[in-house]
């Protein structure tokens, strides 16, 4: 027979475990705080077109990074409201970021996209990475609207509404140099087995704000990755160029694995218009 363990010693066992708190247990394993390795992106969901049959946008999709969750609806190519709006040689891009009143955490009251600075500063930023991918020269005197709502937030929903509003894109079949993919990226000082420096990707709201007291190197990086081309990278910490290197390309890393899911939602959404225009499938549109 085995030697059975004695009841004191299981008894301590399980003391010593007890007076172990999760965020403990999460260090000694170098896990992040809800678990994740450092190199590894949020769960993502994607739902395409689930706005699109009702008339109300020309494309639409849903995307979920962690708890983070953006809506994007696509109008458009359409004529401009203003002729004065018009440009002879290339589409109008009009990108409006919003936040539902429920979705941050600490401020619930609605604010405005027209005079927010940090939902003007965003809508901006999805406008440059959008205008590098629609060939917006296709349509001259036209205007192509894109409205991007976040309805939960948690971390990188400018990621999050990039890759939605890529999403959308595809499903108004606007046609594109490659589908832009974001994802952020950041540093954990001493947070690796020996003391050093680990890059972490995909940060949460936590993350985000902080690092062992200290403020995060917080990356938001977005790239067309069958192309190999960075389209957005910002980063407000004051870091040497190979740290930012680092950062730079642990965010693509990142960028990489959301372009897997995002292709993968694409094609399971174009074999089931597929097969529904066959008569062998029927579309259901809804959350």
């Amino acid at each position: 027979d085995e030697p059975r363990p004695c009841p004191a010693s299981i008894d301590r066992a399980c003391d010593a475990m007890s007076s172990l708190r999760r965020t403990d247990l999460l260090a000694l394993s170098h896990l992040r705080n809800d678990g994740r390795k450092p190199g590894e992106i949020r769960r993502m969901t994607v739902k395409v077109g689930p706005l699109t049959t009702s008339g109300s946008a020309s494309g639409s999709a849903l995307v979920q990074m962690g708890l983070t969750v953006a809506l994007a609806t696509v109008r458009g190519p359409a004529e401009c409201s203003r002729r004065s709006d018009e440009l002879p040689d290339r589409a109008v891009l009009d990108v409006t970021v919003r936040s539902a009143p429920f979705a941050p955490g600490g401020d619930r009251r609605s604010a405005n996209p027209q005079t927010d600075r940090r939902l003007v500063e965003q809508s901006n930023l999805i406008k440059k990475a959008m205008e590098a991918a629609i060939l917006l020269h296709l349509f001259p005197r036209s205007q192509i609207s894109i409205d991007v709502v976040i309805l939960a937030d948690d971390g990188g929903r400018l990621c999050a509404g990039i890759n939605a509003a890529t999403l959308a894109l595809v499903d108004a079949a606007v046609p594109l140099r490659d589908m832009v993919c974001a994802c952020s990226a950041g540093l954990a000082s001493g947070a690796g087995a020996d003391g050093a420096d680990v890059e972490l990707v995909d940060l949460n709201a936590l993350e985000a704000r902080s690092f062992g007291g200290e403020a995060a190197v917080h990356l938001p990086c977005a790239t067309m990755p069958q192309r190999g081309t960075v389209v957005l990278a910002q980063c407000e910490s004051r870091v040497s160029i190979g740290t930012f290197e680092r950062v730079l390309a642990a965010a693509m890393e990142g960028c990489a694995a959301v372009f897997d899911i995002m292709q993968a939602s694409v094609r399971e959404r174009a074999a089931a218009q597929l097969a529904a225009r066959n008569g062998n499938a029927s579309i259901e549109s809804g959350f």
